[in-house]
């Protein structure tokens, strides 16, 4: 794993003022980010937010999906507690690149749901790895953390790499009448946990 921190700066958002990291891939070329606040150290267990970046749902906020209201709520919570970290994952729709996802939604609108889509191009339905997350967690000397995920496969997977995760954190929002085949589909197909 080549990855390396290469910056740290101020960053004022409209819940707190973070510092933002960036994070080089060397092998692969990507940049990650992380946002923390407050102190990380110590022994208890740090919330934290792994976000993988969506571009329509992050910026453009889409209604397709949940991204965007999650991301919001991922760091006012984080502010609120005054601490914890969100590691900011340059995977877009799901690690098949923004092109293809733009392509899955082309499908979707045809009437495929995600996986589908996602399949029908020739893609599993969720590539999307963390393995970069513990490198860019230690870092910071993190390696307990509360989780905000409905993604039981997440949690899993960070488990993996030697991270403890002690605690789920819900994190159920941004559901609207446009993203409600999307929500179902990551209930029933890909076993996310949700309410609804």
């Amino acid at each position: 794993m080549a990855m390396k921190h290469a910056v740290s700066s101020i960053l004022p958002t409209e819940w707190a003022d973070f510092q933002i990291h960036g994070f080089e891939d060397t092998e692969t070329g990507k940049e990650h980010v992380a946002l923390t606040l407050g102190e990380l150290g110590g022994i208890e267990p740090v919330l934290c937010r792994i976000h993988s970046e969506c571009l329509t749902g992050d910026s453009f906020r889409s209604r397709r999906c949940d991204c965007g209201p999650q991301l919001d709520a991922a760091l006012s919570l984080i502010a609120s507690e005054g601490r914890g970290i969100l590691l900011y994952l340059r995977q877009e729709g799901r690690g098949i690149g923004l092109i293809n996802k733009l392509r899955a939604y082309q499908l979707q609108d045809q009437g495929s749901d995600t996986v589908e889509a996602n399949e029908q191009l020739g893609f599993e339905a969720d590539m999307r790895t963390y393995d970069i997350c513990e490198t860019m967690l230690s870092y910071f000397g993190v390696n307990k953390i509360r989780l905000m995920t409905n993604n039981p496969k997440k949690m899993e997977a960070l488990r993996l790499q030697n991270i403890e995760v002690t605690e789920r954190v819900e994190l159920e929002c941004g559901a609207n009448p446009h993203n409600k085949k999307y929500l179902q589909t990551k209930a029933s197909k890909l076993g996310h946990l949700l309410n609804r």
